[in-house]
């Protein structure tokens, strides 16, 4: 079950390194100007917040298998997308359809991570998420690559869309299935489940902090080229490497700190937000490329660590009845966050300048540490819950995988 989890997140950071990549080319064929492009780009989070929501009971109610669906859906519909997309009413109608299918896809998986995480006592989610971030610069790699060749618009979009159904079907062969898939088990009384009777307030709380975390990694993500090109006077060769090497950063960490034990996981997000913080606030400040290099990279090492840590304490603690809500509820809240943080720093940057901009950023870090304490006990998540499932569910999946009972399942 653990590799076919990180099949899907390499299928969905596949996706998105190579739209990265493509969005010239795909502006160019649609024949659009770029305030044009800017609109268009807005139904993707328009398709995606209704289906993140949405596919959260879906998965409650039919199960992980739905995660299959989705992420398969999510390759077609970007080869669909960029087939039809010669006008700015096409494009605007294929993003919709992009955004929701990813949307979907990210909640999806993100539940079957924690259902993963949970069955096998193994670290999951971060690492999963950092095979995310790895897959995001390789196919962005790979499809300047076939740019490069005048390879047709469609082709990296094609081989993703067969990597998607590929990962779809893997996921199918491997989630547990019948009375196993709704098993749910009672979270022990040391580490109450918020999930029974108290509605979706405490998934809003953790929510938030995500959205912080968020809005700081996409403002570094979105706005670290400007900043280098318009601040410190660096070539279009070298300000293009900067969001890679955040990227690269962020899977490199996700990677070294994915085995920390539960118990940890408030002492991780205190750690990245002020990690976060001080990069930001050295962005702020740096004279030379190399020290805003420096900055850059302290930032995406502590932003890398929040969200998966996040999803990781309520996946421990939430019952599996409603996980797929939970899920969803935490990663919609998060994803705000997600689109607000590059606006943030442009409202900022227009009345105070890039790197007036960046403090703001900064404080978007602090904000972070100072809740965290604050909210965590007050969402209901701030025991370290349980990071292993009962013996009945770990025989169910040992069983289908042909190990022993003996050990818990670390694959398919």
């Amino acid at each position: 079950m653990i590799i076919s989890t990180v099949v899907a997140f390499a299928a969905f950071g596949s996706f998105w390194g190579v739209w990265g990549a493509s969005v010239p080319r795909v502006q160019r064929q649609a024949d659009i100007g770029d305030g044009q492009l800017g609109l268009a780009l807005l139904f993707v989070g328009a398709g995606a917040l209704p289906a993140m929501l949405l596919v959260g009971r879906a998965l409650d109610r039919w199960g992980l298998t739905v995660a299959a669906v989705v992420i398969a859906a999510l390759g077609c519909a970007g080869a669909g997308m960029v087939l039809t997309a010669v006008s700015l009413e096409r494009l605007c109608v294929g993003l919709a359809f992009v955004g929701a299918t990813s949307g979907a896809a990210d909640v999806a998986m993100n539940a079957v991570a924690g259902r993963a995480e949970r069955i096998t006592g193994r670290p999951v989610i971060t690492r999963a998420h950092g095979v995310f971030s790895s897959l995001v610069v390789l196919a962005s790699l790979a499809t300047g690559l076939a740019s490069a060749a005048s390879l047709p618009l469609v082709v990296p979009f094609a081989g993703v869309a067969v990597f998607s159904l590929l990962a779809g079907a893997s996921l199918l062969k491997t989630l547990p299935t019948g009375a196993a898939a709704q098993r749910h088990e009672p979270v022990p009384a040391a580490d109450p489940a918020p999930s029974t009777g108290r509605g979706i307030g405490p998934f809003v709380l953790i929510g938030v902090l995500g959205a912080l975390g968020f809005a700081s990694e996409n403002a570094h993500q979105s706005w670290s080229a400007v900043f280098a090109h318009d601040e410190l006077h660096s070539g279009a060769g070298l300000s293009s490497v900067a969001p890679a090497a955040f990227a690269g950063t962020v899977a490199i960490t996700r990677f070294s700190i994915g085995g920390l034990k539960a118990s940890h996981s408030r002492t991780v997000l205190l750690a990245g937000a002020a990690a976060a913080a001080a990069g930001a606030a050295l962005i702020a400040a740096a004279p030379t490329l190399l020290i805003a290099g420096l900055g850059l990279t302290v930032a995406a090492a502590g932003t890398a660590v929040l969200f998966p840590t996040l999803l990781g304490i309520v996946s421990r603690n939430v019952d599996e009845s409603r996980r797929g809500r939970a899920t969803s509820v935490v990663t919609t809240v998060s994803y705000l966050g997600f689109l607000v943080g590059p606006v943030y720093v442009g409202v900022w940057a227009d009345a105070v300048g890039l790197r007036g901009a960046m403090v703001a950023v900064a404080a978007l870090a602090v904000a972070l540490f100072v809740l965290t304490p604050a909210l965590l006990p007050l969402s209901g998540f701030g025991g370290r819950g349980r990071s292993h499932a009962s013996k009945d569910e770990v025989a169910h999946q040992t069983s289908r995988s042909g190990y022993g009972a003996e050990k818990p399942v670390d694959s398919h």
